[in-house]
């Protein structure tokens, strides 16, 4: 087995374990999209409403075969295997997901299935939720367990999962679904800068899921977007003032900006919402800088703008405007890359910013991202929001802890083309077998398995009580990259059990019927 960063023993440690932060990373997408240009034709809207007015290419969705245990394990299996992992070695286990579907037993435990052979029992962590900010609170719970006196020397995981379906209307096109799982430990390449961290929490009912029964969330779309903007706007004055207070105590009188930040990634809901919140941390540097130049540099032509209120502008379209024009040059540069993901599958709620962090890493090398400063902003509906920085080692050598992770998602963009097309019509069959299903019990679900990744995990059945039950595809190293097709995902097929893994311990019962 080989050795990871982090995974020395204990007794040779220092009292504060060393650059704790992100190891290593892996993403699970859906093996199947929709086209957005071709959800326009079929939803009868204007052409560019979703690709040009959300900035949305594809979205990735999930059939009645996958639900948020099976995102997980398919997530944790595979980070484990990538990188030659045992499950003894983790002693910490961290879920951050919306996706409810037992108001009781955490998708945590169902994780667990994996440690059985293992005999590893002795593992810390469960479920966080609070909307698309649960995958951000989980990796804070590790993080500081590693820095804890309650470490034990093992790596943590960290998965968060997520099915975004709306129901049909204008929301629908904001959908998407995935998981991102992290190994979380010292000595990391993606090490979290101590003490930095701006957060702001508050009440609001902009997005929340009331009804228990159904997958779909109310929304209350212009105050959603008033609480995104409002607590990016808090949390980048939180962060200021307390990295303004690090370097103060180091002597410097420097005054932060965006420009030090050399990459910032977001979470997304939709593309276009990053590419304006960009703009609007622009805005904050315009109105706070003491003496601007609007003359030349970046802020040129903005004068009229110097006495507006920032609470007064969350939907004022001159301002947004002027400041996503002074601002596309630095988001070419520090956040566009960052958007593959989100551009290509959708949002995918808690793992929505760590896929844009991994889209980030993917798109470039190893030496274009060493020793650089990433701005991190993770926010949740209701709504709790961080703005955080991860400092990558400077250490880019071939072999090395940085250049493993950056190998290990070089093949993000040939993921994200092997994957199969469906058409509108499909894709709208698949979303009314889930709502019809969803939370029934008996229940034996009916789409195909065929054409799922090799070595994902799916549902096999829910029985008479509730109880789930799963098998796995059969894995292999290598992606097929096979030309785009039209299929539908849900037509139904018989199921065989995979051998691949054992069924969990669930006593046995009559196969359940076939729901219509």
């Amino acid at each position: 087995m080989q050795r990871m960063p982090g995974s020395a023993p204990i007794s040779s440690l220092g009292p504060w374990p060393k650059d704790v932060g992100i190891i290593a990373l892996e993403l699970y997408l859906p093996s199947q999209f929709v086209d957005q240009t071709e959800l326009e034709q079929e939803d009868g809207v204007a052409p560019g409403k979703y690709t040009v007015g959300l900035g949305q290419d594809r979205m990735g969705f999930c059939s009645d075969r996958e639900d948020i245990n099976s995102l997980c394990l398919t997530a944790v299996q595979k980070l484990m295997e990538r990188n030659g992992l045992s499950y003894d070695s983790v002693g910490r286990l961290e879920v951050g997901t919306e996706t409810i579907i037992d108001k009781s037993k955490s998708v945590k435990t169902v994780l667990m299935q994996l440690f059985e052979d293992s005999g590893n029992t002795d593992v810390e962590g469960i479920d966080t939720t609070n909307a698309c900010y649960g995958g951000t609170a989980a990796l804070f719970n590790a993080v500081n367990w590693v820095e804890s006196s309650s470490w034990d020397g093992r790596y943590a995981v960290v998965v968060a999962g997520d099915i975004a379906v709306y129901a049909s209307g204008s929301a629908r096109p904001t959908g998407g679904a995935g998981a991102v799982a992290m190994l979380v430990g010292p000595n990391a390449p993606l090490a979290f800068e101590r003490g930095l961290r701006g957060t702001h929490m508050q009440h609001a009912y902009d997005f929340y899921k009331p009804d228990l029964m159904s997958e779909y969330p109310v929304v209350d779309g212009k105050l959603s977007i008033e609480c995104y903007l409002s607590a990016l706007d808090r949390c980048y004055a939180v962060y200021r003032n307390k990295i303004h207070a690090q370097w103060q105590r180091e002597g410097s009188e420097e005054r932060f900006s965006l420009e030090d930040f050399s990459y910032l990634v977001f979470h997304s809901p939709y593309c276009k919402l990053v590419q304006k919140s960009l703009a609007r941390l622009m805005l904050n540097d315009f109105l706070l800088h003491p003496n601007p130049n609007t003359e030349t540099g970046p802020f040129t032509g903005l004068e009229a703008f110097r006495d507006v209120k920032p609470e007064e502008t969350y939907f004022d379209r001159d301002v947004e405007k002027a400041f996503l024009k002074a601002s596309s040059e630095m988001f070419e540069k520090k956040t566009k890359h960052s958007l593959l993901v989100s551009n290509q599958n959708g949002n995918m709620y808690t793992p929505s910013v760590y896929g844009c962090l991994a889209s980030l890493i993917a798109t470039h090398s190893s030496a274009q991202i060493a020793g650089q400063r990433v701005g991190v902003f993770s926010y949740g509906s209701g709504f709790a929001a961080t703005l955080y920085s991860i400092r990558v080692t400077q250490d880019h050598t071939p072999g090395s802890a940085l250049d493993k992770l950056v190998s290990s998602l070089s093949d993000l963009k040939l993921r994200l083309d092997s994957r199969q097309k469906v058409s509108p019509a499909a894709f709208s069959e698949c979303m009314k077998l889930r709502q019809d299903t969803h939370h029934l019990a008996p229940y034996v679900p009916s789409s195909s398995v065929k054409d799922l990744f090799p070595g994902t995990w799916y549902l096999t059945r829910v029985d008479e009580k509730h109880r789930r039950e799963y098998a796995r595809s059969a894995p292999s190293i290598e992606l097929s990259a096979e030309p785009e097709g039209v299929r539908s995902t849900c037509a139904t097929e018989q199921h065989i059990p995979s051998p691949a893994k054992k069924m969990p311990r669930i006593p046995a019962t009559p196969e359940a019927p076939v729901s219509n």
